[in-house]
Parts: structure tokens; sequence; C-alpha cells
């Protein structure tokens, strides 16, 4: 597959609950490097911008609360195959079907609450990694 970069955010409930060092160990643990790094509380037009593709769907203003309620890490990382071997790790979004050992089946408390958020896709990673690091990465 060759190195590519990919969007992971650890969640508000992620950060309220001191997992961020846990997280970012794990992700350096499969050989991953951070090349980007943003500490901050989304705006309601950077929440509404990321999760557009779920403007219909009934969960939506809950999740943009959910998103906008408190701080996040918005981190790029890059590495061979860092899509599918971030998504790996991260575990399936419905924590009760996540693998054992991931970040979702060992940290998270609810399908809303589910710690965090990484990139489904090579299209996915470049949208969002423009949306949350607009003046560009780490080389």
């Amino acid at each position: 597959m060759g190195e590519q970069t990919t969007y992971i955010m650890i969640k508000p409930d992620g950060v309220e609950r001191g997992l961020t060092d846990e997280i970012i160990s794990r992700f350096q643990g499969i050989g991953l490097r951070m090349v980007g790094r943003r500490d901050l509380t989304p705006s309601l037009e950077i929440a509404e911008t990321h999760y557009g593709i779920h403007k219909e769907r009934p969960f939506y203003p809950d999740l943009i609360e959910f998103i906008t309620s408190g701080p996040v890490v918005a981190m790029a990382w890059r590495g061979e195959d860092a899509i599918a071997s971030s998504r790996k790790l991260i575990g399936a979004t419905n924590w009760e079907e996540a693998e054992p050992g991931t970040i979702r089946a060992d940290f998270a408390r609810s399908i809303d609450h589910n710690v965090i958020h990484g990139s489904d896709g090579e299209d996915t990673a470049a949208f969002e990694l423009g949306l949350w690091f607009p003046d560009g990465l780490e080389d």
C-alpha cells in the first residue's frame, strides 16, 4: 500500500477521561509517526463540515453537540498503510463489536461515546486532514 497519512481524533470523552497519552502510545506502537497535532474545542462550523455526511441522520444533532462539548485532540499520523492499520487499532464503531485489545473495546462506553475517530479511506483522510489542518502538516 505504501506510506499514507490519516486523520485521527480523540473525542471529548477520551480527552476528559485522560486517555490521550495511552492512545498516542498505541499509535506509536504500530509504527506510525505523528505529523500534526491540534488540541482544540471544535467550532460548530468545523463539526458540521466534518460530519456533514451524516446531516440527514437522526443522531446528527447529538453528534454535533457531543463533538463540540469539549476539547479534542486532532492528529495526523503517517506510516506504512496508515489508514488500515489505524482502523484495525481503533476497532469497530460499535464498541460491543470491537475486537479485544482495540482502543474502542478497551475504552468506549457506548456507540456514541466511543473515544476516537479515524479516517475510513484515502479520500476521507484527505478531506479531514485539510479541514482540521488548514495550514498543512509537518514533513
